[in-house]
C-alpha cells in the first residue's frame, strides 16, 4: 500500500525578514517512489517559525481528500507544538502555561483545523544534516524566499 510523506521546511533571512517555506511530498510503495510534488512560497516580512508552520499548513491544505501521511520536519517548534503544547493552549483559551498569548495563534489554529481531516504522524529530523528530502525542502524554502530578498 502506498505511503505519503511530506518533508517541510522554513527559511528566513533575518528573523524577522524575508522568508520562505517549502514542502516535498513523496508517495512511496516501499522503496519505490510513485510520485513527487514540490510546493513553496514566501513573504516579504516574516519569521522562521511562521514559515515552518506555513510549510506544514499548506501541505495539509493542498490535500483534496482525507489522507494518511507522515510529516517530517526539522522544526521541534512545529512538532512539539502540534503534538503536545496545543492541547494546553486550547484548554487555557490560547494562552501559554505562563498565561501569555500564544505566538502565531492564527497559524496554530489553521494547522489545528488542517490536521483534523487527516491521519498525520509527525517526525522530527535534524536539519542541515545531509537528509536528502529535508535538504530538498530547505532548497524549496530558500527558493520561496528568493523573490522577497533585496
Amino acid at each position: 500500500m502506498p505511503e505519503l510523506f511530506a518533508y517541510t521546511d522554513g527559511a528566513c533571512s533575518g528573523n524577522p525578514g524575508p522568508g520562505g517555506w517549502g514542502a516535498l511530498l513523496i508517495a512511496r510503495d516501499g522503496d519505490k517512489v510513485l510520485k513527487e510534488r514540490e510546493l513553496n512560497g514566501g513573504e516579504a516580512h516574516t519569521t522562521n517559525n511562521k514559515m515552518e508552520l506555513l510549510a506544514a499548513i499548506t501541505t495539509l491544505e493542498t490535500l483534496d481528500r482525507p489522507t494518511k501521511l507522515t510529516i517530517v520536519t526539522d522544526s521541534s517548534y512545529v512538532k512539539d507544538g502540534i503534538t503536545g503544547w496545543i492541547h494546553g493552549w486550547k484548554k487555557r483559551g490560547w494562552k501559554t502555561a505562563s498565561n501569555k498569548p500564544v505566538k502565531n495563534e492564527d497559524l496554530w489554529r489553521r494547522l489545528d483545523a488542517a490536521v483534523q481531516t487527516h491521519d498525520v504522524t509527525w517526525e522530527w529530523v535534524k536539519g542541515h544534516a545531509g537528509h536528502p528530502e529535508n535538504e530538498r525542502a530547505d532548497e524549496l524554502a530558500r527558493a520561496g524566499m528568493a523573490p522577497f530578498k533585496k
